[in-house]
């Protein structure tokens, strides 16, 4: 990128503009790690009215807006986010504006929604009938912080944030999809139609369509002969032969290469569609045919194929370890649209509606035993990462992924579930002490974790947080599994039926707060298709979960359409709108609910062989033991924690009384973007920190009044929060000098309407034994009782040059507190990767608990620091302040 020019081409707008390559494709911009927003304009404006495909309004300046054709709509309803370029712009004769939206596009978002059904979707809609906003015109930059490519001219446009220097900043402007492929193969396997020319038919076979109950197209080749055969030539090492299996059909002789490999039978008490009724692997990578012969039944029926075109091997054995994976972009929504299914799946309209998702930034197809653990994976255009393709025991640990465009992880496929041949499916991964935040920033249906068909998948440990629609998404096929006496009980006139292969699943001990903060119908932990693969033999558990700040939240459990053959247990859902849990039709079945907490007693239970107990319901905070012990386990444990200066309102640590509620995507300033508040006198919010100082932070506003504030049991007095104008992030109350130990802190509401808590913030103290601070090398020891005047009377200590220490924390600022002595040295320091110089410990005589590095003023986010020995005989550490 050339280097900006100043203000440009309106001075009294502050917009900067650099050159790029003509033709740059690009749909995100960071400017010193900050995600900047594509021009766009009001949300929800009013004066629009859809007239066939074209938004019409009385406002005469989008006529004069340039690039029509790269401007797009954009439209958040329900649980769908809809978008689409626009064809043109036109005047009206009337003075006002017509966006006419692509033709293409406004039909496969309004007029012909894709409605594959079961086991693809639900019900297909809702559509694109309105505008949320208009997104990607030079004209709408106006606000600092936003940015306009302006592709066929090669110019980037600008507006700075207050405190920027473009002269100086990191700008990444990402063309990249995809920065990590992992490929074993196969590769994605897609199902080839009956209709397919290349299949040939012989015989008296008739094709039958529109028939409604299940079928891959909804439709089949059948026949009646004896003797009719089905031939289809293909390059592989393996083929599935889809079709049905129902009571009036039978044997069938399948030859490869005109030699007889298999006889089967279709035969079954009742019908069930896409059913793998003949398999043949092994065969040499190359040109076969399999020809199917009818050789018994009243019918046979042919529905597809799917070709395995190379022999199995998974990539495998590789671990990925505290790598930075950052800045790609994703632009098939600039030509396409976003045609959007659920949850960050989509259609291909292009290639007869397969669906497909958005891709990731570090993808594994087809991987085995792949490691990622202690990774970031951030500001990408769409997902983080995916585990594809028949991906097993596979691992995502302790890794924070945050700031995607679409989701944060993504598991399995959505187009595999008629799968018998295990060594495809995806089986035994895991994902696991991650914190996963601020996902879905430009695609608001994404989630922070999906999982489509899987097997022994677990979940577990997770933190989940700052989403615009559900925190986790597990589950595919809505009510495909259900018996078809569940789906007619559901209102459904036909019954689209068959098997599908999920099953013994886990979700468990997650954190999933601050969710649906932008679309509806969805929650914090989701749920959609069944398990147990429709017969109950296996079970999947969901248990020990905290699930809480849920925005527009119908169901904060929500088990939706088809989840079946679930335990669920031992969660605790609080602190927001709707049921604690929810199954809302038939088709859902065979789920035993017991042992959960909540502090609401709406249910919504229309299921099926539901084994329902209802939750111990709580009131004021007053969590029994077990309920504590579950929100104390719940999230990434105490080794994947970083340390942490700044506690926000949603986190566990914080204890609440009283009738607090909370609410996201304010929009007011607040940190994360949410807070809680109360309007009940005497309503209590605790802390209870290890640490040298700590300030309250909250709102204030006309409609607050005084605050109490207790430090250790003791009042420090009335404060208070009212003003004239409402000030976001405002310090409340601040105390420094504390002992270098334990403390509690307590909000009490005295007066006021109102009393708002957007966290704390904290001087924390770590001693050296903490289990989130990781040493490297062989030479560090642990020693304890020194009486040498140590923090807690210990410290770590290393004699190797190059042996390190790293702490991962969230704050502004960090110390290391430590002993200097005439035997220690030099010290190098890493912050984000960077080198800060050295920094040395020696001294004429021992000293302890000295500064010997500090950092402040950092950005309020994330950060690592590395310490490593470079001189003197020994690396002390003492302790952490981090701040």
């Amino acid at each position: 990128m050339q280097y900006w020019l100043p203000p440009f081409p309106d001075s009294s707008k502050g917009i900067y503009r650099a050159s790029v390559p003509a033709g740059t494709q690009s749909r995100q911009l960071f400017v010193d790690g900050v995600r900047a927003q594509r021009a766009r304009g009001p949300l929800n404006p009013s004066g629009f009215t859809l007239s066939g495909p074209s938004f019409t309004t009385s406002d005469s300046s989008y006529a004069s807006f340039t690039n029509a054709s790269s401007v797009e709509v954009v439209d958040n309803n329900a649980w769908k986010q809809m978008r689409c370029p626009l064809a043109s712009i036109t005047a009206l004769s009337s003075g006002g504006s017509s966006l006419n939206v692509d033709p293409t596009c406004f039909a496969n978002n309004n007029t012909s929604v894709p409605n594959r059904q079961f086991p693809f979707n639900g019900a297909g809609l809702p559509k694109l009938s309105a505008i949320s906003f208009v997104e990607n015109a030079y004209q709408l930059l106006d606000s600092p912080g936003e940015f306009y490519l302006d592709s066929s001219a090669g110019r980037l446009y600008y507006k700075p944030r207050s405190g920027e220097n473009l002269s100086t900043a990191d700008v990444e402007l990402p063309t990249t999809e995809t920065l990590l492929n992992v490929k074993g193969t196969p590769g994605h396997l897609t199902p080839v139609n009956d209709t397919d020319p290349a299949i040939t038919y012989t015989g008296s076979w008739s094709r039958s369509s529109g028939r409604s109950l299940g079928d891959l197209y909804d439709d089949v080749h059948t026949t009646q002969a004896n003797g009719d055969s089905v031939s289809y030539t293909f390059t592989g090492t393996g083929i599935d032969v889809l079709s049905e299996t129902n009571s009036d059909e039978g044997g069938i002789d399948v030859y490869v290469d005109g030699t007889k490999v298999q006889s089967v039978s279709a035969a079954a008490s009742s019908r069930l569609a896409q059913q793998v009724v003949a398999s043949v692997s092994g065969l040499a990578k190359g040109r076969h045919t399999i020809k199917l012969v009818k050789t018994g039944g009243t019918y046979m029926v042919l529905d597809g194929f799917t070709v395995v075109p190379d022999a199995i091997t998974p990539a495998h054995d590789i671990t990925f370890q505290g790598l930075t994976f950052a800045y790609t972009t994703w632009t098939l929504p600039s030509t396409a649209g976003y045609i959007d299914n659920q949850a960050g799946v989509l259609w291909d309209t292009a290639d007869s509606n397969a669906p497909i998702r958005i891709p990731a930034a570090v993808q594994v197809h087809r991987g085995s035993d792949i490691t990622f653990t202690g990774d970031e994976i951030t500001h990408t255009g769409g997902t983080g990462i995916d585990l594809a393709d028949g991906t097993r025991n596979s691992t995502i640990t302790g890794s924070f992924i945050h700031d995607t465009s679409g989701g944060g992880v993504s598991v399995g496929e959505v187009d595999d579930y008629y799968l018998t041949d295990t060594s495809r499916m995806t089986t035994g991964d895991t994902v696991s002490q991650n914190w996963i935040s601020h996902v879905g920033q430009d695609y608001s249906d994404a989630v922070g974790i999906w999982a489509g068909y899987t097997r022994t998948l677990t979940v577990s440990h997770n933190d989940i947080g700052h989403t615009p629609y559900s925190g986790m998404s597990l589950g595919w096929g809505w009510g495909y599994a259900s018996p078809c006496s569940m789906q007619s009980a559901q209102g459904l006139t036909t019954c689209r039926h068959g098997t599908i292969y999920a099953g013994d699943n886990q979700i468990l001990d997650n954190h999933v707060h601050d969710v649906m903060n932008i679309l509806h119908d969805g929650g914090p932990i989701y749920t959609n298709g069944g398990q147990g693969n429709g017969d109950g033999s296996t079970t999947s558990v969901l248990a020990g979960n905290l699930v809480e700040v849920t925005n527009h939240t119908n169901n904060r459990l929500y088990q939706d359409e088809g989840s079946s053959y679930w335990n669920t247990y031992n969660n605790v859902t609080r602190t927001g709108g709707g049921s604690w849990i929810g199954m809302w039709t038939p088709t859902i079945h065979d789920i035993n609910i017991h042992d959960n907490y909540s502090d609401t007693a709406s249910t919504n239970n229309h299921g099926t062989n539901i084994t329902f107990n209802q939750a111990t319901i709580v009131s004021g905070g007053a969590w029994p033991s077990a309920a504590r012990s579950i929100i104390a386990a719940a999230g990434p444990d105490a080794t994947h924690q970083p340390l942490t200066g700044r506690i926000d309102d949603d986190d566990t640590a914080v204890s609440y009384t009283g009738g607090w509620t909370a609410n996201g995507n304010r929009g007011l300033g607040d940190y994360e973007d949410a807070v809680h508040a109360t309007q009940g006198d005497g309503d209590t919010a605790s802390l209870t920190f290890t640490g040298t100082a700590v300030s309250v932070i909250g709102e204030k506003n006309t409609d607050q009044g005084q605050v109490e504030i207790f430090v250790d049991g003791t009042s420090k007095g009335l404060f208070d929060t009212s003003s004239a104008t409402r000030q976001a992030q405002a310090v409340i109350y601040s105390t420094s000098g504390l002992s270098a130990g334990g403390h509690t802190v307590q909000v009490v509401k005295r007066s006021g309407t109102w009393s708002t808590l957007d966290g704390f913030e904290v001087t924390g103290v770590a001693n050296d034994t903490a289990s989130s601070i990781a040493y490297t090398g062989g030479s560090w020891g642990y020693f304890a009782n020194r009486g040498l005047g140590d923090y807690q009377n210990d410290v770590h200590a290393a004699k190797a040059n190059g042996d390190s220490v790293t702490v991962t924390f969230t704050g502004t600022g960090i110390s290391l507190v430590t002993e200097t002595n005439s035997d220690e040295g030099t010290i190098a320091v890493s912050l984000d990767g960077a080198s800060q110089g050295t920094v040395d410990a020696s001294s004429a005589s021992r000293q302890a608990q000295q500064t010997v590095y500090s950092v402040s003023g950092l950005p309020l986010e994330r950060h690592t620091l590395t310490l490593t020995k470079t001189g003197g005989s020994w690396l002390v550490v003492d302790r952490f302040d981090v701040r």
